[in-house]
């Protein structure tokens, strides 16, 4: 069992029952933090290493920038929780090889970046910075959470031509009722957490749980949108994808894998291939459904 999911089970237990504000405090912590950095493989550090770096601060935090790229054609690379900018390794020399400058970023707490924690909106502000520097995306390809981020952004500040999404939830709060089946948060806890989470993480923040989600308002995204997706994927249900999809609905393909769960997707060769045809045409998304 994972160090996060005891931790977060020691923390429940039995105040869950009996105060479940008191047990909804005590596991807020770990929605935010993600306790552990994922390590480098040696391909990753090769990709890495070619990599252009500098640091932004988000949230008084220095978060890590890698570019590769003469600067031509940005592409933003947003990662998931407890995953880091090399988990795009295998788009990079791909993208630069079609003209494209692969940009990507470690959230803080994440990677080669500084603090302990982050949230959604860390990855907002991230990528309004760096929107800021290259100007409009050729595409935006945002990973699970990472995916919520990109549609956030997107519906802000940021414009891209194409967006990809990669095992990304439909709805914000898919990600407080995976947690909670994950760490054994029972129903009991879940109304009292959302409500610490709305007064500690996003303080201000309006209607969030629909605002943040991907099939919240999608007039409001006009551009062609690709959903990966894999149909074992135990962490984000393959009906999520199908959700987003029929929210975009005449914008939006899907493409479907089937076997390579929630993290190996980001490593297979027909995957990177279909992402890099669909944010290299123009018009409407291709065909795509595998």
């Amino acid at each position: 069992m994972p160090l996060a999911t005891r931790l977060v089970r020691a923390a429940v237990g039995v105040t869950g029952r009996v105060a479940p504000s008191l047990a909804a405090r005590a596991v807020v912590p770990f929605f935010s933090r993600p306790l552990a950095r994922l390590p480098l493989s040696r391909d990753e550090t090769a990709v890495l290493a070619l990599a252009a770096q500098d640091v932004i601060q988000v949230g008084g935090h220095p978060v890590t920038v890698h570019t590769w790229g003469d600067g031509a054609r940005p592409v933003l690379m947003v990662h998931g929780w407890k995953s880091r900018a090399a988990c795009f390794s295998a788009f990079v020399a791909p993208l630069v090889a079609r003209g494209f400058t692969p940009v990507a970023f470690d959230a803080p707490g994440h990677g080669a970046s500084g603090g302990r924690a982050s949230t959604i909106l860390d990855y907002v502000r991230a990528a309004e910075l760096l929107h800021a520097r290259h100007g409009r995306f050729a595409a935006v390809v945002g990973h699970s959470v990472g995916g919520l981020g990109a549609f956030l952004a997107l519906r802000g500040r940021v414009t891209a031509d194409r967006l990809v999404t990669v095992s990304t939830p439909s709805s914000f709060p898919h990600v407080v009722d995976s947690f909670c089946a994950m760490t054994g948060v029972g129903e009991t806890v879940k109304p009292a957490l959302r409500r610490t989470l709305e007064r500690r993480l996003f303080p201000g923040e309006v209607d969030l749980w629909n605002r943040f989600s991907p099939v919240h308002r999608p007039e409001q995204l006009r551009l062609p949108v690709l959903a990966v997706h894999d149909r074992r994927d135990r962490a984000v249900p393959f009906g999520e994808a199908e959700r987003l999809v029929a929210a975009y609905a005449d914008r939006a393909d899907l493409f479907a894998t089937d076997g390579l769960g929630h993290r190996r997707i980001l490593a297979d060769p027909g995957v990177v291939e279909a992402v890099l045809a669909f944010a290299a045409a123009g018009g409407h998304a291709p065909d795509l459904a595998a």
